[in-house]
Parts: C-alpha cells; sequence; structure tokens
C-alpha cells in the first residue's frame, strides 16, 4: 500500500510542475506582447518622423512666402492655411508616438514580473531560484528632451501670437523680422525636435542642426549678458531674440533692423568688453559662430577668431546670394534658415527619414 505521505509528495511535485508550465507560458506570452510593443513603437515612431518632416518643409515652404519681394496679407494667411493639416498631423504622431512607447514600456514591466514569478515558481519549497535573477522592471525611455518639447511648445504659442497679429492694416515690411523670426523659430525648434527624436540619424545632418544653434545659443548668451535679452538661451531665435537686436541697436543708434550686421556685432561687443570679466572674454563666441558656420559651407577661408571683418560681410552675402537669400550681410531670420537647410544638404544629400527604435534622451513631459 502507498502510503499517505508519498501521495502527498507526489501531488506536491505534479503541482509544481504545473505552475513552472504555466510560469513558463505567462513568460513566453509576454515576450511575444514585447516583440508587438516594440513593432507599434518603431511604426509610430516612423509616423512622426514622418509627419514631422512633412510639417518642416510646409514651415521652410512659409518661410519662402514671407521672403517673396512683396508678399500680401492674403499671401500670408493662404500659406498659413497649409500649415492647419500637416501641423495637426505632426501633433498627432507625436502623441501616438509617446502612446506607443508607454505601452512598450508597460509591456517590458509585465514581462519583467512574469519572469520574477517563473523564477520563484521553479525554485519550489526549497527558495532555490533555478534560472537567473529577473532584471528591474525598465523606466520610461523618452522620444526627446523635456527642453526640445517646451521650446516647441513656445514657439508654437509665438507663432499663433504673430499670426493673430497680421490684419488687413498690418505693414508686413514693418514687422517682417519680428514676424519671420516668429516662423523660423517655429521651423527651427521643429528640427531640433526631429534630431532628438532620432529621426536623424547621419551624424553630419545633426551637427548641422547643432552648427546653427551655436549662433543663436552664443548670441542669445552675449545679449543677456549686455542686459538686452531676458529669454531662455536655447539656441532658437524667435521674436524675443529680435526684439532684443533692437533695443541694442536703438541703444546705440544704429538702423533698428533685428537683424545682426557688421556694426550691430561691434556695438555688442564693445558693451560686453566695457563689463570686463568673463563677459569681455566671451565677446567674441557668436560672430565666431557665424564664420564656423561660413567654414562649414564653405564660404569662409580666414580665421574662426569672432572678429566682423569687411571680407566676413562679403562672405555672408555670397552665401545669401548662393541661397537666395537677399545679399545683406546681416544675419537674419531667412539666413538662418537657410543656414541650416545649405548645410545639411552639403553634408547629406537627400536624407531618409529613419526612426530610433531605442532613444536615449531625457524624460520629455
Amino acid at each position: 500500500m502507498v502510503s499517505i505521505a508519498v501521495v502527498v509528495a507526489l501531488t506536491g511535485c505534479a503541482e509544481g510542475a504545473d505552475s513552472v508550465e504555466r510560469a513558463k507560458a505567462q513568460v513566453s506570452a509576454k515576450e511575444k506582447a514585447v516583440a508587438s510593443a516594440q513593432a507599434e513603437f518603431d511604426s509610430a515612431s516612423k509616423e512622426f518622423c514622418g509627419a514631422s518632416r512633412v510639417y518642416i518643409d510646409a514651415l521652410d515652404r512659409y518661410g519662402d512666402v514671407l521672403n517673396d519681394t512683396a508678399p500680401t496679407v492674403g499671401d500670408v494667411r493662404d500659406a498659413g492655411a497649409d500649415l492647419a493639416a500637416p501641423r495637426d498631423d505632426a501633433f498627432d504622431g507625436a502623441e501616438a508616438a509617446v502612446d506607443a512607447q508607454q505601452a512598450l514600456v508597460a509591456a517590458q514591466t509585465e514581462l519583467v514580473e512574469a519572469q520574477a514569478a517563473l523564477a520563484a515558481a521553479e525554485a519550489g519549497p526549497t527558495g532555490t531560484p533555478s534560472v537567473a535573477e529577473p532584471a528591474e522592471p525598465p523606466t520610461a525611455t523618452p522620444l526627446a528632451p523635456a527642453t526640445s518639447v517646451d521650446r516647441v511648445k513656445q514657439a508654437d504659442a509665438d507663432f499663433d501670437d504673430a499670426q493673430a497679429a497680421i490684419t488687413e492694416q498690418t505693414t508686413l515690411a514693418d514687422a517682417s523680422e519680428q514676424f519671420n523670426s516668429a516662423v523660423v523659430a517655429l521651423e527651427m525648434a521643429w528640427l531640433r525636435l526631429f534630431a532628438d527624436a532620432g529621426c536623424l540619424t547621419d551624424d553630419q545632418q545633426v551637427q548641422a542642426v547643432a552648427a546653427v544653434g551655436a549662433y543663436t545659443f552664443a548670441l542669445q548668451q552675449d545679449l543677456a549678458t549686455a542686459g538686452y535679452y531676458a529669454g531662455t538661451v536655447d539656441g532658437v531665435s524667435g521674436p524675443m531674440t529680435v526684439q532684443a537686436i533692437e533695443d541694442l541697436q536703438e541703444a546705440n543708434g544704429l538702423p533698428v533692423t533685428g537683424t545682426v550686421d557688421k556694426a550691430t556685432a561691434a556695438a555688442l561687443q564693445a558693451e560686453l568688453v566695457a563689463l570686463g570679466g568673463t563677459a569681455a572674454q566671451d565677446s567674441l563666441a557668436s560672430t565666431a559662430a557665424v564664420q564656423q558656420t561660413l567654414k562649414l559651407a564653405g564660404f569662409w577661408d580666414g580665421p574662426v577668431d569672432g572678429v566682423w571683418t569687411d571680407e566676413l560681410t562679403a562672405a555672408l552675402q555670397a552665401f545669401q546670394s548662393e541661397l537666395g537669400v537677399e545679399p545683406t550681410g546681416a544675419v537674419d531670420a531667412a539666413t538662418i534658415a537657410a543656414f541650416e537647410r545649405a548645410i545639411a544638404e552639403l553634408t547629406a544629400p537627400d536624407p531618409e527619414p529613419s526612426p530610433s527604435a531605442t532613444p536615449t534622451s531625457e524624460p520629455a513631459t
């Protein structure tokens, strides 16, 4: 006769084996769920990159309308209406990508929990697992830094305000630099987000975006040090940057254009030198960034020393002529936008957007 103890032991073994099999099945199911969620995230990221590129191109065309010889209020309104659908698609794409990313993290977390349950089942009553300890639960890996997301939101609000200010009585020639800067700021902000989200995979293209941002960043820092700029130093030129330039020009008796030319750069440098200390040491940064950008584009073979010379003005005019921008010899919103496009084309022609499946940026909000 089989003893009751043996029966109980055999029953316990059977139940233990069943629990292990169930745990293995759960792990297998969760692994499939992670693979599916990863595919959904990859697809959503690709859709976001594509929609963003379309919107950036639409903003670029809108800027071209503003740079025409004699744009009318009707031209601006008609072109602005063409931005609505691409904008909605870009924001919808961003939201879908974030949702897919959160779903992926949830699936990964459930897989880790299933692996932990399997380890416990295999340990049995002895408490000794037969597999390696499961990994820590994953944390959310954002698509882009919070600063880039916030800058897009701010640029979008500034652009809406600029559009709302265009009326039948608006003289576009008088308001063009302020308005154009809002358009360019929005395009540059989206380009930054586009790069941070992994949509640009070519290192040279990423460097092209950074090169243009370096100029504006240095300019904003110089203007802030001189007491003209109170906004965020973020490398994206917008209406506040233009206003700071205009205030500098007015204070120094220069033509108030909102653009940086040789005289404006010299006035800013003189004020920073007068402040002394680190301000004097950093006063050449924005002009040096212009030189570096022109050198990258192949239009400057002089030193990158932060000194604005007649030769630098001529090089800038030559570059503007090549880009189809009015050769003013001053860095305005249109030139900043053309800088980025030209450098990107020179360094990596005809890029194909390709999303990063595993972004590594700081958390976005």
